[in-house]
């Protein structure tokens, strides 16, 4: 009799002795509560969360819009259209980044001359484009296109195939840079005058 009751005093501390190493080891893991969702204290994540939010908030992942208190030239068209140059900026890589305004001077719709596009067959496949746009350093003799990507598409707004009476469009154009020693070129687009604009 007293060795039946001696082995059940072994499994009870037996058991005993597992229930409190698995009470510890889910202790120290965190452990999750019954909704699944994880016994670590929430506010410790607060502030990473908020980080991360704040971090969110300094990065500008929209469109590039141009800044429209800026005129360089301002470009007209026979058919009412105007282009408003507002800058022409060097950018870390050697790029020269022009953005500017569409306008639709017209109280008219107006459509994008096709001409734009450029005339190389490759551009033209990809559709509506300001890939026609050149850049003329005059001082080195030097003509520069709309860059490429790897699939050919223009690095260049796309898709502005009208513009409504009075509306205007956005657009960007980025290109090789001209050496540092440029600091004016003169922009072309088929059908509309040339103009001079400052690189800044």
């Amino acid at each position: 009799m007293s060795v039946w009751h001696g082995a059940q005093a072994r499994r009870r501390t037996a058991v005993a002795l597992a229930a409190v190493a698995l009470t510890v080891s889910l202790t120290a893991c965190g452990g999750t509560d019954d909704d699944g969702k994880s016994g670590a204290d929430p506010s410790s994540s607060a502030p990473a969360a908020e980080k991360s939010k704040g971090e969110d908030q300094g990065k500008d992942d929209g469109p590039t819009v141009p800044d429209t208190s800026k005129t360089l030239a301002t470009i007209n068209g026979s058919n009412g259209l105007q282009l408003v140059i507002h800058t022409a900026a060097r950018d870390d890589g050697g790029f020269l980044t022009v953005t500017g305004t569409i306008k639709n001077t017209s109280s008219s719709g107006q459509s994008v001359p096709i001409q734009w596009n450029g005339s190389e067959t490759q551009v033209r496949q990809t559709g509506r484009s300001l890939a026609g746009m050149t850049l003329v350093d005059k001082a080195e003799k030097k003509r520069y296109y709309v860059l490429r990507d790897t699939d050919g598409y223009p690095l260049t707004t796309t898709g502005i195939s009208r513009v409504d009476g009075k509306g205007n469009e956005s657009f960007f154009a980025q290109f090789p840079a001209p050496p540092s020693s440029t600091s004016q070129v003169d922009l072309q687009l088929p059908l509309m005058p040339t103009a001079t604009i400052e690189i800044s």
